[in-house]
C-alpha cells in the first residue's frame, strides 16, 4: 500500500491536511517512503538521487503534464508506477489557447503597442477551419472552446480515435494533409521524438494564407526559425506563444521584436492556479491508490507522456 509520503518539497497546508485526512503518514526523504510526491512545477530537485537511496518507492506523482524533464528518470525506474498531472490544467490552458488565438487574429500586439487610432484590422474565429494538434485534455478543452465559435475542428494524435467535440480525428501520419489550408493551429502537444519539430517550414507552408499558430504545449513542437520566417514574410497573420525553446527566451531572441508574435512566459497555468488543480490531483490519487484502483494520469516512460 503507497500510504508513507513523503512531499518533494514541502507541500501547501491544504495538501498536507488533505493526505493526512485519508491516512497518509508524510515522512522525511530517509524514512523509506513508498510513493514520491512532487509539488511544485519546475522545482529544482534531484528526483533522480532520492529514488537510488528509496528502492522501495512504489508511485511517483509528478506536478506538469510534461513529463520529458523527468523521462530519464522513469525509464531507470520502470517498475514505479508514475503519474503526471495529464488533464488537471486544461481549463486555464485551454482558456489561455484561445485567447493568444485571438489575439493573433485581432492583432492585439500591435494595438496593445499603439500609440495612435491607426487603421482598422483582423479577423474573426468564426467558420474558420482549424486544426489542434494533442489528445489531452488541453487539447480538448481548445476544441470545446473553438467549436463555440463554429468552427471545423481536426484534431490530430498519436492515433485516429475520434476525440469527443471535434469535426475530425485524425493520426500524426495526416498532419500535414490537414494543415493544407487551415487558418488556425493550435499546438497541444507532450514532446516526444515523434513530436519534436513536428512543425516546421513545410507545415507552415501549408496553412493558408494568413493563418495563426497559437503553442500552449511545448516550445520544440516548432522550428522557432521557421516560424519567424513566415511571420517576417507574411504568410503567418501572427503567432501566440507560451512555450518557446529555450525558456526563459533570450532577450535577443528576434521573436520578441516581431509586431505579430505575442509571447507569455509559461503563464497559462500560473502558480495560483495551479495548486489547487495539484492538490486535487494528488488527493485523488492517493485515494485511488489505498483503495486499489487504478490512479489517473497514468504517464508511459517509453511513449514520453
Amino acid at each position: 500500500m503507497t500510504n508513507r509520503i513523503h512531499l518533494l518539497p514541502e507541500g501547501e497546508e491544504k495538501l498536507v491536511e488533505g493526505l493526512l485526512s485519508q491516512g497518509a503518514e508524510l515522512v522525511g526523504v530517509d524514512q523509506d517512503p513508498t510513493g514520491i510526491v512532487l509539488t511544485k512545477m519546475f522545482a529544482d530537485l534531484n528526483l533522480a538521487d532520492v529514488l537510488r537511496r528509496n528502492p522501495q518507492v512504489e508511485w511517483v506523482q509528478l506536478p506538469s503534464a510534461g513529463i520529458e524533464a523527468y523521462s530519464e528518470t522513469m525509464r531507470e525506474h520502470p517498475q514505479i508506477t508514475w503519474t503526471s498531472a495529464k488533464g488537471a490544467y486544461a481549463a486555464p490552458v485551454g482558456e489561455h489557447g484561445l485567447v493568444l488565438t485571438l489575439a493573433a487574429l485581432r492583432h492585439l500586439k500591435q494595438r496593445a503597442r499603439a500609440t495612435s487610432w491607426g487603421t482598422e484590422g483582423g479577423v474573426s474565429l468564426n467558420g474558420l477551419r482549424c486544426v489542434v494538434v494533442g489528445a489531452g485534455g488541453v487539447a480538448a478543452e481548445i476544441v470545446r472552446l473553438y467549436k463555440a465559435f463554429d468552427t471545423h475542428v481536426t484534431v490530430v494524435r498519436r492515433t485516429p480515435t475520434p476525440l469527443d467535440g471535434a469535426d475530425e480525428t485524425v493520426g500524426q501520419d495526416r498532419l500535414d494533409e490537414v494543415l493544407e489550408g487551415a487558418d488556425v493551429l493550435a499546438l497541444a502537444a507532450a514532446v516526444t521524438d515523434a513530436t519534436r519539430h513536428m512543425i516546421g517550414a513545410r507545415q507552415l507552408e501549408l496553412l493558408a494564407e494568413g493563418a495563426v499558430v497559437a503553442n500552449v504545449g511545448r516550445g520544440a513542437l516548432i522550428d522557432q526559425d521557421a516560424l519567424l520566417e513566415a511571420l517576417r514574410s507574411g504568410h503567418l497573420r501572427g503567432a501566440g506563444l507560451d512555450v518557446t525553446t529555450p525558456e526563459p527566451l533570450p532577450e535577443e531572441s528576434p521573436l520578441w521584436a516581431q509586431e505579430n508574435c505575442l509571447i507569455t512566459p509559461h503563464t497559462a497555468d500560473t502558480t495560483e492556479m495551479v495548486v489547487p488543480l495539484l492538490r486535487e490531483r494528488i488527493l485523488e490519487n492517493h485515494r485511488r491508490l489505498r483503495q486499489g484502483r487504478t490512479p489517473i494520469g497514468i504517464a508511459d516512460p517509453e511513449h514520453g507522456y
